[in-house]
């Protein structure tokens, strides 16, 4: 249960072996002896007091959890927010977080992220760093939502007020220099939040974070235009052509597919759904980095293409389960943050239910109307060329996210690292050579020494 108030603490220590070299003086013995038998109650301690510490938060309640290796504890923790931070009033939700705590010395990484977090994850960043860590859940999305999903208070100012405030909650117990990280979403969320908050952490480093600046930004055309070489284009358009030519093939086997996976389709018939999927096909094979060589030939048998195709990018993400998953994220995505389209010309005459010259892959919960402003995006794509400083932006060249990355900017104190050959989920900093790493860590560290 969570901590409403002070918890019950049972604390136990741990089964200690210790092997006495002959050889070394028996003072030193000792001296071993002692450090190694106070090294647990070290970190039974520093869990004491965090707790203590926590307790006297207001609007925090917390429940241990296992600590990762090397962490003398961890936590959940909920935190109470308001719907509306101009206007407290107005009601209020409790949003999730994880707290995992090295030492009151070191500094914090807070992980921005942008979907739910079921459960306490460790970052990169936070390891290369040794610091501790707080990943935050994002408001409206797993187990940070109010009672009524009143979506007019899902907007990116009253999102980045939630971090704002946990900042402050913490930073009363962690006044060592803060960073903010984030993947994907949870990159897009780093950007914004820095946008807002200037001040609250020493740095910024947002992993493949798009930062569209329409409501189907043209920028992914141009990247899925060019990326990888002709063949490997042809080769994809060419399952695209084939899937939507054998729709009658295909279809019955993708009925059988979602029955036996349990995918259900209200939100959007399963023939909708095959369409959306294959003109989803080209971004899904570069954005998660998919081999060349795995794309079934001509000569290959419907069976072998199906089982490619639902491997790159299949029907789930089209079924219900997801429609509700994603909705939070789709709704943002049609009002303030952008996201991407489909282009049909290259398939004129082969798609029945979608007759949009440029569907959009935004799906809104509830089929709502989009009313995308793209004032905040603009302003903020401003800021980055211009006056965001101590931000570290890591992309991989054949993600399609990064078509609508972040430029290059030389007008700010800012790094790039665009990591050939990597794809969205290995776009990270242990992947990168031993130069690139030692420069991101040494600037970063800079940084963090000057804040």
């Amino acid at each position: 249960m969570f901590a409403g108030a002070r918890p019950f603490l049972r604390s136990c220590m741990p089964g200690l072996f210790l092997t006495i070299t002959p050889n070394i003086h028996p003072m030193r013995n000792l001296f071993v002896c002692c450090l190694i038998l106070l090294l647990p109650f070290a970190g039974s301690a520093q869990a004491s007091e965090l707790e203590q510490r926590l307790f006297e938060l207001p609007d925090v309640a917390f429940e241990a959890i296992k600590a990762p290796e090397g962490y003398a504890a961890a936590y959940e923790l909920r935190i109470k927010q308001p719907l509306d931070h101009e206007n407290p009033e107005r009601g209020y939700f409790y949003q999730r977080a994880y707290l995992t705590h090295r030492s009151f010395g070191a500094p914090m990484v807070m992980a921005t992220e942008g979907y739910n977090r079921p459960s306490n994850r460790m970052y990169e960043l936070t390891g290369y760093l040794s610091a501790n860590q707080v990943d935050v859940e994002h408001r409206f999305f797993g187990q940070s939502v109010p009672d009524s999903l009143d979506y007019t208070y899902l907007n990116l100012r009253q999102a980045t007020a939630d971090l704002h405030h946990i900042r402050e909650l913490l930073g009363a117990i962690y006044e060592q220099p803060w960073v903010s990280t984030g993947i994907s979403k949870g990159g897009q969320t780093t950007i914004f939040y820095r946008y807002f908050y200037p001040d609250d952490v020493a740095a910024s480093v947002p992993y493949v974070a798009p930062l569209n600046l329409d409501l189907t930004d043209d920028r992914i055309y141009e990247f899925l235009g060019q990326v990888g070489t002709p063949a490997i284009r042809a080769a994809i358009r060419e399952v695209q052509l084939r899937m939507l030519r054998s729709r009658d093939e295909v279809l019955p086997l993708l009925r059988w597919h979602a029955k036996g996976a349990g995918l259900k389709f209200s939100y959007m018939s399963i023939e909708r759904a095959f369409e959306y999927a294959v003109l989803e096909y080209p971004f899904s094979f570069w954005q998660l980095g998919h081999d060349f060589a795995d794309i079934p030939g001509k000569a290959a048998g419907i069976e072998a293409l199906l089982e490619h195709f639902i491997g790159v990018v299949g029907l789930d993400f089209y079924a219900d389960g997801a429609m509700e998953a994603y909705a939070s994220h789709y709704w943002q995505a049609g009002s303030e943050m952008g996201y991407y389209g489909f282009d049909t010309a290259p398939f004129k005459g082969l798609l029945k239910e979608i007759k949009e010259d440029e569907p959009t892959a935004i799906f809104m919960p509830g089929k709502a109307p989009m009313g995308f402003k793209p004032d905040l995006v603009k302003a903020v794509y401003d800021w980055t060329q211009r006056g965001a400083d101590k931000m570290i932006y890591i992309y991989g060249a054949i993600d399609t996210w990064t078509a609508t990355g972040v430029p290059v900017s030389d007008k700010v104190d800012a790094l790039w690292f665009v990591m050939e050959g990597k794809d969205h989920g290995s776009a990270r900093i242990r992947n990168m050579t031993e130069e690139q790493r030692q420069h991101l860590l040494s600037t970063l560290e800079g940084w963090m020494e000057k804040k």
